[in-house]
C-alpha cells in the first residue's frame, strides 16, 4: 500500500499563528521545500524512510518551538482559564454538598483539571479549518508530490510540538497543585498507562479531525460540521465534567464516540478511580478507534483526491 502525508517542517512560525483549534490558534508548522520529483520509496526501506521522516521533522519542531518559549508559554498560560473555570465551580458545588459530589472532593476535582491541561494540550492538532486554505491555495498539489502520505508529516511535525509542551506545563502544573491542592493517589502502572494513552489520544484526534478536514474537497463549508463535532466531544468526552458524574445515558452514549478515549480516559488512568482492568479496556479501545479512523483516513483520502483532480484539473 502506497502511503501519501503532508509535509509541514517546522520554519517559520511561533505556534500561536495561523491554524485554529475551536478558536484556539494552533501551532503553526511551516512548510517544507518541496521536492521536484516523487520517487516512490523503495519496498524494503519504506519503513526505514517513514521512520526517518519522523524522526526529522519532531527533532526540527522541539528545536523551532524552544525557540518561542515565551510565546508558547503565553499560549499555554492562556489556555489553564477554561479549566480553571471548571474546577472551580465544581469545587464550590463539592463544598456545598458537604465536602464531595459522588465521590470526587474539591482535592479531586483539582487532581483531574490539572492533569486536563496537559490532555487539552495534547490533543491539539490540525484543524479541518486549515483544510479550506490547503485546497483554495493549490497547497496540496505540492504534497502529492511527496512519497509520503501528508498525514505523517502532520503527525510528526505535531508530534514534535508536544514534546516542548510537556516540558513547559510542568512549571504550570507546579503552580496549580500550590494553588488548588489536588488529592492524587495513583500507581506506577496507572502513571505508564497515562503515558501511552495520551499519545493514543492524539493520534486518534488527530486522525478524526483529518477526516473531517477532508470533507472539505466535496465543500468549503466545513464550519456547522467541526462546531457539532466540538458540541458532542465537549459533552460526551470528560472535557466538561467526569465522566462518572455523567448521566447513565450519557456514559453508554459515549461509548459510541471516541472522544472520551481522547479526553477522559487519560485524565482518569492517571488520577483514577480506575481498576486494572478498566486500564486495559482503554487502551485496547483506542488502538481499535485508531485503526478505524486510519482506515476512514485511506479511504476519504482516495475518494477526496480523485475529487480535488477532477475539480482542480
Amino acid at each position: 500500500m502506497r502511503c501519501f502525508f503532508v509535509a509541514r517542517s517546522a520554519a517559520t512560525s511561533p505556534p500561536a499563528s495561523r491554524w485554529f483549534d475551536r478558536g484556539e490558534p494552533v501551532a503553526d508548522v511551516g512548510r517544507a521545500p518541496m521536492s521536484s520529483t516523487a520517487e516512490a520509496w523503495p519496498v524494503e526501506s519504506r519503513w526505514r524512510s517513514l521512520l526517518a521522516t519522523y524522526r526529522t521533522l519532531a527533532r526540527t519542531q522541539v528545536l523551532s518551538q524552544f525557540q518561542y518559549r515565551a510565546a508558547n508559554y503565553f499560549y499555554m498560560v492562556g489556555m489553564v482559564a477554561e479549566p480553571i473555570v471548571y474546577l472551580v465551580v465544581w469545587s464550590t458545588i463539592a463544598r456545598q454538598q458537604g465536602g464531595s459530589v459522588d465521590g470526587y472532593t474539591a482535592g479531586n476535582f483539582a487532581a483531574y483539571y490539572i492533569t486536563w491541561t496537559l490532555v487539552r494540550n495534547m490533543n491539539i492538532v490540525f484543524t479541518p479549518f486549515g483544510w479550506e486554505d490547503r485546497i483554495r491555495t493549490g497547497e496540496l498539489s505540492g504534497w502529492m508530490l511527496r512519497p509520503a502520505h501528508p498525514i505523517h508529516y502532520d503527525l510528526a511535525s505535531f508530534m514534535g510540538w508536544k514534546f516542548v509542551v510537556i516540558v513547559l506545563w510542568l512549571p504550570i502544573a507546579a503552580v496549580l497543585t500550590l494553588l488548588f491542592r489536588p488529592e492524587l493517589q495513583t500507581s506506577v502502572l496507572q502513571v505508564a498507562v497515562f503515558a501511552v494513552a495520551i499519545w493514543g489520544a492524539y493520534l486518534i484526534r488527530s486522525l478524526v479531525l483529518w477526516v473531517l478536514g477532508m470533507v472539505t474537497f466535496w465543500t468549503t463549508r466545513v464550519a456547522a460540521l467541526y462546531e457539532t463535532y466540538f458540541v458532542a466531544e465537549l459533552l460526551l468526552s470528560g472535557r466538561l465534567v467526569p465522566m462518572d458524574l455523567l448521566p447513565g445515558w450519557a456514559q453508554g452514549l459515549a461509548w459510541a464516540f471516541p472522544f472520551r478515549w481522547t479526553f477522559g480516559f487519560p485524565i482518569t488512568a492517571l488520577v483514577g478511580p480506575i481498576s486494572n482492568g478498566e486500564l486495559l479496556v482503554g487502551l485496547v479501545m483506542q488502538a481499535a478507534w485508531t485503526a478505524v479512523a486510519a482506515f476512514v483516513v485511506r479511504i476519504v483520502w482516495r475518494r477526496g483526491v480523485r475529487r480535488y483532480g477532477a475539480v482542480g484539473g
